[in-house]
């Protein structure tokens, strides 16, 4: 694998997370009560617990997106 490939593939690998990572905010912030009605039903959850899992996924992917995608690419950037 060359460094040009691997680039390319970190590139496209941070695309596709940040575009997820919006989507899927955009859809708990649109939908927030009904799907916290829903997930909450399905997991004998209340729904501030459900909202606080909400935002600890939605932080969490933010993290790991940085640390194993945004990072990488850049550091190939700059090498």
């Amino acid at each position: 694998m060359t460094q040009e490939f691997l680039t390319t593939v970190f590139g496209w690998m941070t695309v596709l997370n940040i575009a997820l990572l919006a989507l899927t905010t955009l859809m708990i912030v649109a939908l927030q009560d009904w799907i916290a009605g829903v997930h909450g039903k399905m997991f004998q959850m209340e729904r501030t617990e459900v909202k606080r899992a909400y935002f600890r996924y939605l932080a969490n992917y933010k993290i790991l997106t940085i640390v194993f995608c945004l990072m990488p690419w850049l550091a190939l950037k700059l090498a």
